[in-house]
Protein backbone atom coordinates (compact mmCIF):
# COMPACT_ATOMS: atom_id res chain seq x y z
CA UNK A 1 0.00 0.00 0.00
CA UNK A 2 1.46 3.44 -0.71
CA UNK A 3 1.02 6.05 2.02
CA UNK A 4 0.25 9.48 1.29
CA UNK A 5 3.40 11.57 0.69
CA UNK A 6 3.67 15.11 1.34
CA UNK A 7 0.43 16.07 2.88
CA UNK A 8 1.25 20.10 2.51
CA UNK A 9 -1.05 22.16 4.92
CA UNK A 10 -0.70 25.05 2.26
CA UNK A 11 -3.24 23.15 -0.49
CA UNK A 12 -6.02 24.23 1.96
CA UNK A 13 -5.43 28.02 1.12
CA UNK A 14 -5.84 26.83 -2.72
CA UNK A 15 -9.32 25.30 -2.50
CA UNK A 16 -12.50 27.66 -2.86
CA UNK A 17 -15.05 26.88 -0.20
CA UNK A 18 -17.74 24.94 -1.41
CA UNK A 19 -20.57 25.28 0.93
CA UNK A 20 -23.86 23.65 0.76
CA UNK A 21 -26.70 26.10 2.08
CA UNK A 22 -29.19 23.51 1.92
CA UNK A 23 -29.19 22.17 5.82
CA UNK A 24 -29.76 17.97 5.78
CA UNK A 25 -30.20 15.50 8.41
CA UNK A 26 -27.12 13.20 9.00
CA UNK A 27 -28.45 10.88 11.97
CA UNK A 28 -29.08 12.75 14.61
CA UNK A 29 -27.26 15.76 13.17
CA UNK A 30 -27.96 18.27 11.25
CA UNK A 31 -25.57 19.52 8.36
CA UNK A 32 -25.98 23.04 7.33
CA UNK A 33 -22.63 23.74 5.60
CA UNK A 34 -20.46 21.67 3.85
CA UNK A 35 -16.75 22.89 2.30
CA UNK A 36 -13.80 20.83 1.14
CA UNK A 37 -10.68 21.85 3.35
CA UNK A 38 -7.87 19.64 1.92
CA UNK A 39 -7.39 16.92 -1.15
CA UNK A 40 -4.49 14.89 -2.48
CA UNK A 41 -5.14 11.45 -4.31
CA UNK A 42 -5.33 9.73 -0.81
CA UNK A 43 -7.04 12.28 1.32
CA UNK A 44 -9.75 14.51 1.65
CA UNK A 45 -10.63 16.73 4.59
CA UNK A 46 -14.55 18.36 4.57
CA UNK A 47 -15.52 20.63 7.20
CA UNK A 48 -19.23 20.48 8.29
CA UNK A 49 -21.01 23.05 10.23
CA UNK A 50 -23.62 21.37 12.18
CA UNK A 51 -26.18 21.48 14.58
CA UNK A 52 -25.50 18.73 16.98
CA UNK A 53 -27.76 16.31 18.88
CA UNK A 54 -28.26 18.84 21.99
CA UNK A 55 -29.21 21.43 19.45
CA UNK A 56 -26.17 23.50 19.60
CA UNK A 57 -23.84 24.39 17.13
CA UNK A 58 -20.63 23.25 16.23
CA UNK A 59 -18.50 21.93 13.16
CA UNK A 60 -17.61 18.48 12.91
CA UNK A 61 -14.19 17.47 10.26
CA UNK A 62 -14.33 14.20 8.48
CA UNK A 63 -11.04 12.45 6.57
CA UNK A 64 -11.94 10.36 3.71
CA UNK A 65 -9.07 7.84 2.57
CA UNK A 66 -9.76 5.88 -1.05
CA UNK A 67 -11.59 2.37 -0.49
CA UNK A 68 -9.35 -0.13 0.05
CA UNK A 69 -8.40 -3.85 0.80
CA UNK A 70 -6.89 -6.16 3.15
CA UNK A 71 -5.42 -9.50 1.80
CA UNK A 72 -4.78 -12.49 3.78
CA UNK A 73 -2.37 -15.07 2.08
CA UNK A 74 -2.70 -18.95 3.21
CA UNK A 75 -0.71 -21.14 1.82
CA UNK A 76 -1.13 -25.33 1.55
CA UNK A 77 1.58 -25.12 5.12
CA UNK A 78 -0.69 -23.45 6.63
CA UNK A 79 1.34 -20.88 6.55
CA UNK A 80 0.20 -16.96 6.05
CA UNK A 81 1.99 -14.57 4.13
CA UNK A 82 2.37 -11.00 5.62
CA UNK A 83 4.41 -7.63 5.04
CA UNK A 84 6.46 -5.74 7.43
CA UNK A 85 7.02 -2.39 6.53
CA UNK A 86 7.64 1.58 7.81
CA UNK A 87 4.44 3.01 7.75
CA UNK A 88 4.74 7.29 8.24
CA UNK A 89 1.59 8.15 10.29
CA UNK A 90 2.38 5.53 13.49
CA UNK A 91 6.83 6.54 12.64
CA UNK A 92 7.17 2.51 12.57
CA UNK A 93 7.72 -0.90 11.22
CA UNK A 94 4.53 -3.05 11.41
CA UNK A 95 3.84 -6.80 10.28
CA UNK A 96 0.62 -6.81 8.39
CA UNK A 97 -1.48 -8.01 5.51
CA UNK A 98 -0.86 -6.87 2.06
CA UNK A 99 -3.11 -3.64 1.97
CA UNK A 100 -3.93 -0.56 -0.56
CA UNK A 101 -5.95 1.35 -2.08
CA UNK A 102 -8.74 0.85 -5.23
CA UNK A 103 -7.87 2.55 -8.18
CA UNK A 104 -11.03 4.85 -9.06
CA UNK A 105 -13.75 2.52 -10.04
CA UNK A 106 -11.54 -0.76 -9.83
CA UNK A 107 -13.77 -3.25 -8.17
CA UNK A 108 -12.71 -4.71 -4.73
CA UNK A 109 -11.63 -8.36 -5.68
CA UNK A 110 -9.36 -7.06 -8.68
CA UNK A 111 -7.89 -4.63 -6.14
CA UNK A 112 -7.02 -7.53 -4.01
CA UNK A 113 -5.54 -9.62 -6.53
CA UNK A 114 -3.17 -6.78 -8.01
CA UNK A 115 -2.26 -5.47 -4.53
CA UNK A 116 -0.92 -9.73 -3.79
CA UNK A 117 0.61 -9.87 -6.85
CA UNK A 118 2.93 -6.41 -6.29
CA UNK A 119 3.24 -6.79 -2.84
CA UNK A 120 4.60 -10.43 -2.40
CA UNK A 121 4.94 -11.47 -5.68
CA UNK A 122 1.70 -14.10 -5.35
CA UNK A 123 -1.28 -15.14 -7.34
CA UNK A 124 -4.22 -17.18 -5.67
CA UNK A 125 -6.25 -19.05 -7.43
CA UNK A 126 -8.82 -19.17 -4.65
CA UNK A 127 -10.26 -16.09 -3.51
CA UNK A 128 -12.80 -16.03 -0.59
CA UNK A 129 -14.62 -12.33 0.55
CA UNK A 130 -14.72 -12.08 4.28
CA UNK A 131 -16.64 -8.57 4.06
CA UNK A 132 -15.73 -5.25 4.98
CA UNK A 133 -14.02 -3.87 7.92
CA UNK A 134 -14.16 -0.10 8.92
CA UNK A 135 -10.78 0.79 10.59
CA UNK A 136 -12.43 4.08 11.86
CA UNK A 137 -15.89 5.26 12.36
CA UNK A 138 -15.67 8.73 14.51
CA UNK A 139 -13.89 11.22 12.06
CA UNK A 140 -12.03 8.66 9.02
CA UNK A 141 -13.86 7.07 6.40
CA UNK A 142 -12.24 4.49 4.89
CA UNK A 143 -13.64 1.44 4.12
CA UNK A 144 -12.03 -1.77 3.74
CA UNK A 145 -12.51 -4.98 2.11
CA UNK A 146 -11.38 -7.88 3.59
CA UNK A 147 -10.09 -11.09 1.59
CA UNK A 148 -8.77 -14.16 2.48
CA UNK A 149 -6.46 -15.65 -0.64
CA UNK A 150 -5.55 -19.85 -1.37
CA UNK A 151 -3.80 -22.27 -3.80
CA UNK A 152 -0.77 -19.58 -3.81
CA UNK A 153 1.82 -19.48 -6.84
CA UNK A 154 4.78 -16.88 -6.54
CA UNK A 155 5.64 -14.83 -9.67
CA UNK A 156 7.67 -11.70 -9.49
CA UNK A 157 6.53 -8.63 -7.44
CA UNK A 158 5.68 -5.13 -9.03
CA UNK A 159 6.63 -2.76 -5.98
CA UNK A 160 5.85 0.73 -6.74
CA UNK A 161 8.91 3.20 -5.64
CA UNK A 162 7.77 4.20 -1.69
CA UNK A 163 7.59 0.59 -1.19
CA UNK A 164 10.31 -0.78 0.99
CA UNK A 165 8.28 -4.31 2.02
CA UNK A 166 9.55 -7.65 3.38
CA UNK A 167 8.09 -10.58 2.81
CA UNK A 168 6.56 -12.06 6.68
CA UNK A 169 5.94 -15.75 6.35
CA UNK A 170 4.69 -17.12 9.42
CA UNK A 171 2.23 -19.47 11.14
CA UNK A 172 -1.25 -19.38 10.76
CA UNK A 173 -1.59 -19.64 14.59
CA UNK A 174 1.68 -17.63 15.68
CA UNK A 175 -0.29 -14.48 13.20
CA UNK A 176 -3.20 -15.24 15.74
CA UNK A 177 -1.18 -15.25 18.74
CA UNK A 178 0.50 -12.30 17.79
CA UNK A 179 -2.63 -10.08 17.35
CA UNK A 180 -3.85 -11.30 20.78
CA UNK A 181 -0.52 -10.12 21.99
CA UNK A 182 -0.39 -6.97 20.25
CA UNK A 183 2.30 -7.19 17.87
CA UNK A 184 -0.12 -7.02 15.09
CA UNK A 185 -1.73 -3.94 15.48
CA UNK A 186 -3.43 -3.52 12.20
CA UNK A 187 -7.07 -3.31 12.51
CA UNK A 188 -7.74 -4.53 9.06
CA UNK A 189 -5.58 -7.19 9.54
CA UNK A 190 -6.45 -8.35 12.83
CA UNK A 191 -10.38 -8.85 12.17
CA UNK A 192 -9.17 -10.88 8.69
CA UNK A 193 -6.94 -13.33 10.49
CA UNK A 194 -9.60 -13.21 13.43
CA UNK A 195 -12.58 -14.41 10.80
CA UNK A 196 -10.34 -16.73 9.26
CA UNK A 197 -9.63 -18.52 12.45
CA UNK A 198 -13.70 -19.09 12.81
CA UNK A 199 -13.96 -20.09 9.44
CA UNK A 200 -11.11 -22.61 10.10
CA UNK A 201 -12.31 -23.55 13.62
CA UNK A 202 -9.11 -23.03 15.42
Amino acid sequence: MTDPVGCDPSKLADIPPDESVAPRRHGPWQIVASSERYRDPWVQVVRDEVIRPDGLPGSYCVVTLKPGVCVVALDAEDHVHLTREFHYAVGAETIEAVSGGRDGEEPPLLAAQRELREELGLVAARWEDLGRVDPFTANVYSPTQLYLAMELTQVERQLEGTELIEAYPLPFEAAIDMVMTGQITHAPTCTALLKIARRLGR
